[in-house]
């Protein structure tokens, strides 16, 4: 029986949040060790660990079917392999950084400025867009400190929280490109593989969307049922079911993460009484 191979990232918070995502879709396997190659024991899939620089090439190559992979290292890349799923999680954002001592006068600062980055690629087609003429220093890490042994007089590099900026004297002035973690998979793949894909990618969508959404239900009087199912429609409409005290019903729907709180407020000025918010484990839409 044919195995779907999946790069994805041998260590950092990437690799941790790949590896969550395959246990949340019920995929057993075994990666301690310091193990190159897992096999799921319940899933037709073979898991290779790599460097998330090589995983693109992997994928182009036909070594590996697919990938867990930044957006920023796929564009980076330049590598031509369709991206199937984007995941979500391990977001960031490619930004541009100056000593935090020097007045930011806009883009047109970086006219005739030395630039140093670990993704020259990006950051070159972005200068370009914007018409910015600046050289650009390529390193391959610690770039933070670029600035502070005079190799350059900007940095571009990945930030999360900002922190690290701040700890080396730096600060945030641009947005250059918006990164999450996505699933990439090479151009031809055989009847059997792609099956197993899409049943990857069933699993994934179910475990998104239970992460993305809670589980709600609340008591309310009849009389305020017809305005409550306004506030609160649910994915099709409201379960409805009548409670043993005469003229109440219990309500129960699904609601956005991120709209719930704004929801609960509606809720309770219409009546609403006894909201439970649930986590929902998977999801299927």
């Amino acid at each position: 029986m044919s195995k779907l191979k999946i790069a994805i990232q041998k260590n950092g918070r990437l690799s941790e949040n790949s590896l969550e995502l395959l246990k949340n879709c019920g995929i057993i396997f075994q990666n301690g060790g310091g193990k190159l190659i897992a096999e799921a024991h319940n899933f037709p899939i073979e898991i290779l660990f790599l460097r998330d620089d090589d995983i693109p090439q992997y994928v182009e190559q036909g070594i590996a079917d697919v990938g867990i992979i930044g957006e920023n290292v796929l564009v980076e890349s330049q590598k031509t392999i369709p991206v199937v799923e984007k995941l979500g999680f391990s977001t960031c954002r490619l930004s541009l950084a100056i000593p935090k001592n020097i007045t930011y006068s806009g883009l047109t600062y970086f006219n005739n400025k030395r630039v140093a980055t670990s993704y020259p690629n990006i950051l070159s087609h972005f200068f370009q867009s914007q018409k910015i003429n600046a050289s650009i220093e390529v390193i391959s890490g610690s770039v933070e400190i670029a600035t502070g042994v005079g190799l350059a007089d900007a940095i571009c590099d990945i930030v999360s929280s900002g922190s690290t900026l701040l700890s080396n004297g730096l600060k945030e002035v641009e947005k250059v490109f918006f990164s999450q973690a996505v699933l990439v998979a090479k151009a031809l793949m055989s009847p059997e593989k792609q099956n197993i894909l899409e049943r990857l990618i069933f699993r994934i969508r179910a475990v998104r969307s239970a992460k993305e959404n809670k589980y709600i239900l609340l008591n309310a009087p009849n009389k305020k049922l017809k305005k409550i199912q306004k506030i609160l429609p649910g994915m099709n409409s409201p379960t409805i079911l009548p409670l043993a005290q005469k003229g109440w019903s219990s309500l129960h729907s699904v609601i956005r993460e991120d709209t719930f709180w704004d929801v609960i407020d509606e809720l309770k000025l219409a009546g609403a009484e006894g909201i439970l918010i649930i986590p929902i484990e998977k999801m299927i839409v």
